[in-house]
Formats: structure tokens, C-alpha cells, sequence
């Protein structure tokens, strides 16, 4: 996994590093669904200002649909 949270997403080193954590927790949680994944995550404007609760809400969606299998073309 990847991080890439920049100072345009949050001014302060304390913000990108809580963002950082909890991106990191949440990848931790769902490791075992994602075994076979690389994922990068870019931070985008207006993350630093939702709480964690919200973060980890977001993240979950994200890994759900992730796990889930590509339909063969």
C-alpha cells in the first residue's frame, strides 16, 4: 500500500499524519480481503477536515468494492 498525502491536502504535519493512520488501520483490517491488491491512496482537498469516524466509513466502502472480483471481459 501507498500513501500520498501532500500539504495541499492538509497544511499541518499533524493532520497528514492522522490521515496516515487511519488509512494505515484500515488497510491492516481488511489485509486479509486485499492479499492480492497494490493500492495507492491520494488524499484529495477537504480530507483533513472529516473526523475519523467518517475516514474509516470511507475507507471501508472503498476496500469492499475492491475485494470485490472483476467481471472477465
Amino acid at each position: 500500500m501507498g500513501l500520498a498525502i501532500s500539504r495541499k491536502v492538509a497544511k499541518l504535519a499533524v493532520a497528514r499524519n492522522r490521515i496516515k493512520r487511519i488509512v494505515r488501520e484500515s488497510f491492516r483490517r481488511h489485509q486479509q480481503e486485499l492479499a492480492s491488491l497494490d493500492c495507492v491512496v491520494l488524499g484529495r482537498a477537504g480530507l483533513a477536515e472529516q473526523d475519523n469516524a467518517l475516514l474509516f466509513a470511507s475507507l471501508e466502502r472503498h476496500w469492499r468494492r475492491f475485494a470485490q472480483p472483476c467481471v472477465p471481459s
